[in-house]
């Protein structure tokens, strides 16, 4: 079914204020649309498409027949378009901000149009859609209670992998973004920053015909991406594990004390010790072994 404008948009008067709407698209099968995706299409007075063409692609697959004006809004032109976008906001026009899949402005254009647009007082609202972040997350299998998004890695090799050293002792899981043909060199360096035996979740062609999502260690996954991966790639990390307490000498002796007072035989109290603090029983022996020299 074809859905058309209750009514054909009036132009902007500037009498009333616009609306900046984001809205998210599919980022596979077109049935995630959300079902108000299609009346904004319809309705909106401007669409702002990062690819034309797919918008394009987009309204036929959803039966919309745009009356608005539709203009490119992608990386080589955000500067200088969001002057005129947000122009035809302040002159009452509703604005449809789209992208090639997911929201806008998530690593996408659209973060320069909310905050220019939020400058001039105007409303910002959103049409929730699909999102590959939280999709990878949630099927990653890998800690989902606390989690942060890292976006694209640097191109470069020193750049990337001095970007992932920043966050190797970052306790919350990890979400990137990544090109296929780069996904070998990004899980290396990954592996290298964070350790060959770190969780991982490689989640390829989410909610798509070939969607896969390949678990396991980092550096089994870099052996895997050796011989090339296709399609949309999002990257799940789990987070460091906690740090060992780091006790000194003198309070791993006095704990080894209390466990002897408490009735265990030294060789297992030094044991105890050393795991609790997670360090090598020989630390702890030393530790022991140097306190009882200095009594004498």
């Amino acid at each position: 079914m074809t859905v058309t404008p209750a009514t054909t948009p009036v132009p902007p008067t500037g009498d009333q204020p616009g609306i900046l709407v984001l809205a998210g698209t599919p980022i596979g099968d077109i049935e995630d649309a959300p079902p108000r995706l299609a009346q904004e299409l319809a309705t909106a007075d401007v669409i702002a498409a990062e690819d034309t063409r797919r918008l394009r692609r987009l309204t036929q697959a959803l039966g919309v027949q745009p009356a608005g004006r539709v203009v490119s809004y992608f990386e080589g032109n955000e500067s200088a378009r969001t002057p005129e976008l947000v122009e035809a906001l302040v002159d009452g026009a509703r604005v449809l901000l789209v992208t090639d899949a997911g929201m806008p402005s998530v690593s996408d254009p659209g973060y320069r149009l909310v905050a220019a647009a939020v400058e001039r007082d105007v409303r910002v609202t959103a049409v929730p859609g699909p999102s590959a972040v939280l999709t990878a997350v949630a099927l990653s299998g890998l800690p989902v209670d606390r989690f942060c998004f890292e976006g694209f890695l640097p191109r470069k090799a020193g750049e990337r992998l001095s970007r992932l050293r920043e966050v190797a002792e970052e306790r919350r899981t990890l979400v990137y973004f990544e090109a296929p043909h780069r996904l070998h060199a990004t899980l290396a360096a990954m592996a290298e920053a964070f350790g060959a035996d770190r969780r991982a979740a490689v989640c390829r062609e989410l909610t798509k015909t070939y969607e896969e999502v390949r678990r396991g260690p980092l550096g089994e996954l870099t052996l895997w991406a050796a011989e090339g991966v296709r399609g949309e790639i999002t990257v799940v990390v789990e987070g460091a594990a906690e740090k060992a307490e780091e006790l000194d000498a003198d309070e791993l002796v006095r704990r080894v004390r209390v466990r002897e007072e408490a009735g265990e035989r030294r060789k297992e109290a030094i044991a105890a010790v050393a795991a609790e603090a997670g360090v090598p029983k020989r630390d702890v022996f030393d530790a022991v072994v140097a306190a009882k020299n200095a009594a004498r």
